[in-house]
């Protein structure tokens, strides 16, 4: 067991940028990935335990709820929170608060992802995609000085009341948007967007990607797709793909990614 564990939440590669950054500062870290049921929920050996995760819809993505109220972890562990988000962080930080108590937490802002509803440079505040990740780095180290100091916050995250409703009725509008995923011509077959959905959403058929009907809205097969074949409606036709420039589709497939 290493000395500190971040559990990580991400679908642009801004959330395992954030933790990966956060982890060198504070060296000897194991990154768990919770795209998918974590292949390790008992970290009671660790001093740090730390949750990295996106604001989706003003709530949390995918099962990430879930997958963090299976965590175990030692009293004496001190417990932090980043979250990651284009113009407000939502919910999020005060649902996870509400099961592990966190002595810390913080929010960074960062590029959108969610390119069917705004171009991903409009963000809050707007910068481009290299300041954007400038701000990122700098703010991680921030969050990673913060808890080698132990710093503990009063109180609880703020939850928004128009955010808890947002979060509620996500569900419902990411399978309508869901229903609008298509494949272009450009598509090679390559069986990227398979191996990376999180959902087992994706299937490829006579070297074509076909869509079941559990899609979370993540867009990681459309952003990493080497062709941009992969579109969800006509509207992420029109806009600029994006991921963060220091995250492989292969690093986001890992169960756990190690820095020392």
């Amino acid at each position: 067991m290493s000395e500190n564990v971040i559990f990580c939440y991400s679908a642009s590669g801004n959330c395992l940028d954030i933790a990966k950054n956060i982890a060198r500062e504070l060296g000897d870290t194991d990154i768990i990935m919770m795209r998918k049921e974590p292949v390790k929920t008992d970290v009671t050996g660790a001093a740090t335990v730390g949750f990295v995760f996106p604001c989706y819809a003003g709530g949390l993505p995918g099962d990430v709820e879930k997958f963090v109220s299976e965590v175990t972890f030692s009293p004496n562990a001190y417990r932090y929170g980043v979250v990651s988000f284009a113009g407000y962080p939502g919910v999020g930080m005060a649902k996870v608060h509400e099961m592990v108590h966190l002595n810390y937490w913080t929010g960074i802002s960062h590029q959108c992802s969610a390119i069917w509803l705004f171009p991903h440079m409009l963000q809050i505040p707007p910068v481009g995609p290299e300041k954007a990740e400038e701000r990122s780095i700098k703010l991680a180290k921030y969050a990673a000085a913060n808890v080698k100091l132990r710093r503990k916050l009063d109180g609880k995250p703020f939850a928004p009341a128009v955010n808890k409703l947002e979060s509620k009725a996500w569900p419902m509008l990411s399978a309508k948007k869901a229903e609008k995923m298509q494949v272009m011509d450009a598509c090679i077959g390559c069986g990227q967007c398979e191996k990376i959905c999180p959902k087992g959403n994706i299937q490829i058929v006579d070297h074509r990607p076909h869509f079941g009907n559990d899609c979370i809205g993540c867009l990681s097969c459309l952003q990493y797709c080497p062709k941009k074949a992969i579109n969800m409606g006509g509207i992420t036709m029109k806009r600029e793909r994006y991921h963060n420039p220091n995250v492989t589709a292969q690093e986001l497939m890992q169960d756990i990614i190690h820095i020392d």
